[in-house]
């Protein structure tokens, strides 16, 4: 099993200091981390929920892939990210099974991990995100 655990679940919002307040008032969340990833040109923060995280996303510019995903869905979850032990042989057993890569080779991801994602289109309908800690 190449799977070794949920690492987060991504949910896309417009107004992330909203988001945030929401999940600490209903939940009693705290933030574990939080960083701006420009590449993807998003602002992110990890809420800590057992050995996984709510991951509340916002847009940074007008095109990244996220302000896309709300401007064409709206806000709400956006994909699913994965723990695995080795991105690249996971990504490479992936495209063998038929998924469809986004990222044809790992790169670095937020909190010091490695990624890749994959694309809904030959994963079921959901983004998912391949994270190596």
């Amino acid at each position: 099993m190449m799977l070794t655990e949920i690492d987060h679940i991504a949910i896309a919002v417009r107004d992330l200091a909203a988001a945030v307040d929401y999940y600490q008032r209903a939940f009693g969340a705290t933030i574990d981390h939080r960083e701006v990833v420009e590449r993807d040109g998003v602002e992110e923060v990890l809420l800590k929920v057992a050995e996984s995280y709510i991951q509340l996303l916002t847009p940074t510019r007008p095109d990244s892939p996220v302000a896309k995903a709300i401007e064409k869905r709206g806000e709400g979850l956006h994909h699913v990210g994965y723990r695995v032990a080795d991105c690249k042989a996971t990504l490479a057993a992936m495209v063998a099974a038929g998924a469809t890569p986004i990222d044809k080779e790992p790169r670095p991801g937020s909190r010091g991990t490695t990624v890749a994602f994959i694309h809904p289109k030959g994963s079921f309908g959901t983004l998912i995100e391949l994270v190596e800690e």
